[in-house]
């Protein structure tokens, strides 16, 4: 980490990461370097390997071993098979909650062009952003689901959504289930073994301090998901359908066998240090964030009942990104505006203009909270 840059911008992508990714990451590139699946000399065979215990650790992680792992290079493209994958009706009723970023918002846009379903947000209060449990029930009752989409953490305001029970509501009506977590994956301990979880998207580069370019999602019988990318996969080259076969199904191409390399070494890491650890390193510094931001009368925040450490503020008097120049001046990393996910701005009455988010991971320092400290207290003096 720059000694001069104070990062407080985790939710878009976590950094630093542990000393052991970079390092495995160099030794990957330095002493393998190719692609998995493409050969059978040893270097094809070691990286092979290294995927193999990669989706292994990832099961490992999420109490899983009944699940399957399918890697994509983004969690865009994860969520793009499994909503074009599920084959939603025409008719049919998809649930989200208010809080979805636009790799779902805009997919469900696009499909719903072409088969007219319905798309209906989950009852959350406007005012400690909690999930209406009883509400949910009702809407239910009223609209049998087809699907319902959660993001388990909002990449807005931090607000965490209880999806195992909403979940276990869904299931009575035999909805089909995806939970976005790329904002809780490693942070929160869950446990998606059951049946409610028919599918889970991870980011490597967010809260799994992996790097980017590696993603996926995990569920049970992958493969009776059509895939959406066509190519070569290493097996049956003289097929001209895709393999019927999960993983291969949905990784063609060649794979970029380095960032998996260093997002095996970032869930060992984890696994290591224990995920209860690091979520209260994380939670200690959201402590100190909002202790910072809770000195200064012209900025106001939103603070969910429950939350990860995500935090969207407003700077009385000044846009988002009036702002965002300032705090770029004084090196500071954040981020302004809409954060792709506009239906969480309508929801929280912060549309269009957006706000500045600020967002903690485990590795934030002492120096971080001094640096972005001088820096509002300079706004104050000025304003």
């Amino acid at each position: 980490m720059p000694d001069n840059i104070a990062y407080f911008d985790n939710a878009a992508t976590t950094y630093p990461k542990p000393e052991c990714v970079y390092q495995a990451m160099d030794s990957f590139n330095r002493n393998c370097g190719v692609s998995l699946g493409r050969g059978q000399h040893k270097l094809s065979s070691k990286a092979s390997y290294t995927a193999d215990e990669t989706r292994q650790l990832l099961l490992q992680l999420f109490h899983c071993s009944n699940k399957e792992v399918a890697f994509t290079n983004t969690a865009t493209e994860a969520l793009n098979v499994l909503l074009n994958g599920i084959d939603i009706p025409s008719g049919a009723n998809v649930y989200i909650s208010p809080f979805e970023h636009n790799a779902v918002t805009r997919t469900l846009h696009h499909l719903q062009n072409i088969r007219a379903f319905n798309i209906i947000q989950l009852s959350v209060s406007q005012e400690d952003f909690t999930y209406d449990l009883n509400g949910i029930s009702s809407q239910f009752d009223k609209y049998k689901p087809y699907c319902v989409i959660i993001s388990h953490a909002s990449n807005v305001i931090g607000a965490i959504a209880p999806i195992e029970d909403i979940f276990s509501l869904a299931k009575k009506y035999g909805a089909i289930t995806i939970a976005d977590m790329c904002q809780t994956a490693g942070l929160i301990d869950t446990d998606i073994s059951s049946n409610i979880y028919d599918y889970i998207v991870f980011a490597g580069h967010k809260t799994l301090y992996g790097p980017l370019g590696i993603s996926g999602f995990i569920g049970r019988n992958l493969s009776v998901l059509p895939p959406i990318i066509y190519g070569g996969t290493g097996i049956e080259s003289a097929n001209q359908d895709m393999p019927m076969t999960s993983p291969e199904r949905f990784e063609a191409g060649s794979h970029n066998t380095a960032a998996i390399a260093g997002l095996n070494a970032s869930l060992k890491w984890i696994l290591e240090t224990g995920v209860k650890n690091i979520r209260e390193r994380e939670h200690e510094n959201y402590i100190k964030l909002c202790s910072v931001l809770d000195e200064f009368d012209n900025i106001s925040y939103f603070k969910p009942k429950n939350s990860i450490g995500v935090v969207s503020c407003l700077f009385e008097g000044y846009s988002s990104d009036e702002i965002g120049q300032v705090l770029s001046e004084h090196n500071i990393a954040f981020r302004s505006g809409l954060h792709c996910a506009p239906y969480a701005h309508k929801f929280i009455g912060t549309f269009p203009a957006g706000t500045v988010r600020l967002s903690v991971s485990c590795f934030n320092t002492e120096n971080d909270f001094e640096m972005i400290s001088e820096v509002l207290q300079y706004i104050s003096d000025n304003s």
